[in-house]
């Protein structure tokens, strides 16, 4: 999987967006296939412009929430791939204390994407949000 500084470094490389497109389906292919075992549809994630499956796996001895999620949309897979690195590994605390608003802005990902789809990528977050908010150590 890519790490966020290397997204970030590629996207702020590029000044056109059809090569940020690009960059986007390819890291979609770094993202793995989910087992059609898990495309069920209480994994399907409501919001979503195209089928996005999102599982949650909870690690109580590193207290780390582990993330599998899958689209049917090349775009979407690559938007995915930005979700996992930055979420993807970390504890529940710092899920939701992630301001990924501002790494929209920083990529300037919601103003080039259509609403219905910027729309669907905050109805992800909200659902790791949800997730991860289970898992809050007081």
């Amino acid at each position: 999987m890519v790490d966020l500084d290397n997204i970030k470094t590629t996207f702020a490389f590029f000044d056109d967006w059809e090569d940020k497109y690009r960059f986007l389906i390819d890291l979609g292919k770094s993202v793995p296939v989910l087992s059609s075992e898990f495309r069920i549809a209480e994994n399907l994630v409501r919001g979503c412009q195209s089928q996005v499956w999102l599982l949650g796996e909870y690690d109580g001895e590193q207290h780390r929430l582990r993330l599998q999620i899958d689209s049917d949309a090349h775009i979407v897979r690559g938007l995915i791939a930005i979700v996992l690195a930055t979420f993807d590994e970390r504890s529940p605390n710092e899920i939701v204390d992630y301001d990924i608003e501002h790494l929209f802005k920083e990529l300037d990902l919601l103003n080039h994407l259509s609403v219905t789809r910027g729309n669907g990528l905050r109805a992800l977050v909200k659902r790791i949000n949800d997730t991860a908010s289970s898992y809050l150590k007081n």
